[in-house]
C-alpha cells in the first residue's frame, strides 16, 4: 500500500511517521507545497518540536517515510490519501471569527479530482465541520479522469506535547465512513499496533462531530475550574485543594482541573467556535450560547491576570520590565498558537510594559509575528505606534535567568519543567524589590518563594504574602 498525506504539519507530519514506524510493509509520502517546510521536515531540524518525534522520523525517513513536494505524482500513485491542512477559523466574510475557513480542504478536493487515476480512499484528517465530507464528495465526483473516490472521517486525538505517545498508545481510533471496504482497510492499518477494541466505526458525520464535541468538553472542564479560580480568590478558597476534592468524585475525574492563566493551542477555541456556529446555522441559539460562553471565560481568564499584574505592581507598569518564562500554549512544544502569554504579553505592552520574553523551543522570530498578529487593526495593518511597541518594548532573551535580571516581576506564563528547578534565592537576589511573582500556571513552590521575600499571585489563590 502507498499512502499520501497533504499537509506536513503538526497533525501530518507526526502521524504518518508514526504509521511508517509502524508498518515497514507501507509506503508512507507527506506532501506539501512549502518547500522550507519540506526541507526541515528533511533535515536534522524538524519544523515542530516533539519528545520522542525525531527519533520515530530519523528511524523510517528514506526507508518507508518520504517528505515531498511533488504534490501530484504522489496523490496520483497513492492508494490511500489523507487531507491534514490546516482550517483555521475565517477572518473574512460570511462566519468571519466563527466558523471553520476550509478552503485549504476545497483545494485539496480539487487537485485530487484533477490528477487522481483509479480508485483513492480519502480521508478527513483535518478537524472540519460536521457534513464537510459531502462536499468533498461532490468536489471529487467531477474528475476528469474518471476516478473513483470513498471517502473516510478519521479525526486526530493528539495533545501537543504528547503527540508520539498519544500515537503510539491512542485512547481510541475513530474511523467513520460509509464504505465497509474503506473503512476496513484504514482499520487494518491501525491494527498493526492498535487494539481493534481501541479502534471504532461510525457513520461519516458522527465520526465529523466527535472530533468538535471531544475538544468543546475538554476545554469546558478547563473554563469550569478557571471559573472557580477566580471564586476562589474572592473567598480565600484555594482552587488546586476544590480541583483535588471534586476530582475524587468518580463521576467527574481529576483530568483537565488544573487551573491556569487560560487555555491556547490550535484546536480548542477554534473547534468551539466552529460549533458555536453550526449551531447557529442550524437555529439552534441557545446551545451556541452555551458553547460560546467557554471561550468568553477563558478570554476572561487571561484579561483577568493581566489585570491583576498591573494592580498588585501599583496600578502602573510603564516602563517597568516584567520577565516572561514561557510562551508556546504549553511545555513540550514550540506550538505558540492561541498561546495565553500573547494576549497577557499584548495588554501588558499597551500599558508600555517592557517585557523580556524567554522560551526554550520558541524562536525570537515567531515570538514578534505572535504579536504582530494580535496587534492587527480591521484593515489587517498593524500601527505604527504598535509596531514601536514591538519593536522596543520586547526583548528576547536565552534564559530565565537573563529575562528575570533586574525585572520588576516575573510571570510564569508555560509550564516548562525547568523553571522549577530555579532557586527562590538566586532569582531574589537579581530582581526588583519588591519582588513580584505571578504564577499563571501553579507551577512553583510558592511557599518557598514567600520564604524568600517574593509577593506571590497565583491562579485561584490570589496574593500570596508571607
Amino acid at each position: 500500500m502507498k499512502i499520501c498525506c497533504i499537509g506536513a504539519g503538526y497533525v501530518g507530519g507526526p502521524t504518518m511517521a508514526m504509521i511508517a514506524h509502524q508498518c515497514s510493509d507501507i509506503d508512507v509520502y507527506v506532501v506539501d507545497i512549502n518547500e522550507e517546510r519540506i526541507a526541515a521536515w528533511n533535515s536534522d531540524e524538524l519544523p515542530i518540536f516533539e519528545p520522542g518525534l525525531q527519533d520515530v522520523v530519523e528511524a523510517n525517513r528514506g526507508k518507508n517515510l518520504f517528505f515531498s513536494t511533488a504534490v501530484d505524482d504522489h496523490i496520483r500513485d497513492a492508494d490511500m490519501i489523507f487531507i491534514s491542512v490546516n482550517t483555521p477559523t475565517k477572518v473574512y466574510g460570511v462566519g468571519k471569527g466563527r466558523a471553520a475557513d476550509l478552503k485549504y480542504v476545497e483545494l485539496c478536493a480539487r487537485r485530487i479530482a484533477e490528477v487522481a487515476v483509479g480508485h483513492k480512499i480519502i480521508v478527513e484528517k483535518s478537524t472540519l465541520p460536521v457534513r464537510t465530507a459531502e462536499t468533498i464528495k461532490r468536489i471529487l465526483a467531477n474528475s476528469p479522469h474518471e476516478a473513483t473516490f470513498d471517502v473516510l472521517s478519521n479525526p486526530e486525538f493528539l495533545a501537543e506535547g504528547t503527540a508520539v505517545e498519544d500515537l503510539e498508545a491512542p485512547d481510541r481510533v475513530l474511523i467513520g465512513g460509509e464504505s465497509k471496504d474503506s473503512i476496513q482497510k484504514l482499520v487494518d492499518v491501525y491494527a498493526n499496533w492498535v487494539d481493534r477494541d481501541r479502534i471504532l466505526t461510525t457513520n461519516l458525520w458522527s465520526s465529523e462531530l466527535s472530533k468538535l464535541a471531544a475538544n468543546a468538553f475538554l476545554a469546558q472542564r478547563i473554563s469550569s475550574i478557571n471559573a472557580m479560580s477566580a471564586l476562589c480568590e474572592a473567598t480565600q478558597a484555594d482552587v488546586d485543594e476544590v480541583a483535588h476534592a471534586i476530582g475524587q468524585d468518580s463521576r467527574i475525574g481529576p483530568k483537565f482541573l488544573k487551573s491556569s492563566v487560560g487555555f491556547g493551542g490550535s484546536c480548542f477555541q477554534k473547534d468551539i467556535l466552529n460549533l458555536v456556529y453550526l449551531c447557529e446555522f442550524y437555529g439552534l441559539k441557545e446551545v451556541a450560547e452555551y458553547w460560546e460562553q467557554v471561550v468568553k471565560m477563558n478570554d476572561y481568564q487571561k484579561e483577568r491576570f493581566a489585570r491583576n499584574m498591573i494592580r498588585t505592581m501599583f496600578n502602573t507598569v510603564s516602563g517597568k520590565r516584567i520577565a516572561i518564562w514561557g510562551w508556546a500554549f504549553k511545555k513540550d512544544t514550540n506550538d505558540t498558537r492561541e498561546s495565553a502569554a500573547i494576549y497577557v504579553c499584548r495588554d501588558l505592552l499597551i500599558e508600555q510594559a517592557t517585557l523580556a520574553i524567554y522560551d526554550p523551543k520558541v524562536s525570537a522570530k515567531q515570538i514578534k509575528q505572535d504579536l504582530e498578529y494580535v496587534f492587527k487593526q480591521e484593515n489587517g495593518e498593524v500601527s505604527e505606534r504598535d509596531k514601536n511597541l514591538i519593536e522596543n518594548n520586547i526583548i528576547i532573551c536565552d534564559s530565565a535567568f537573563e529575562a528575570a535580571t533586574q525585572a520588576h516581576s516575573v510571570a510564569v506564563m508555560t509550564e516548562w519543567d525547568e523553571f522549577k528547578d530555579i532557586e527562590p534565592a538566586d532569582l531574589y537576589d537579581i530582581v526588583f524589590k519588591p519582588a513580584f511573582l505571578f504564577d499563571g500556571r501553579n507551577l512553583l513552590d510558592h511557599k518557598a518563594y514567600i520564604k524568600q521575600g517574593f509577593e506571590v499571585y497565583a491562579i485561584g489563590k490570589g496574593l500570596l504574602e508571607g
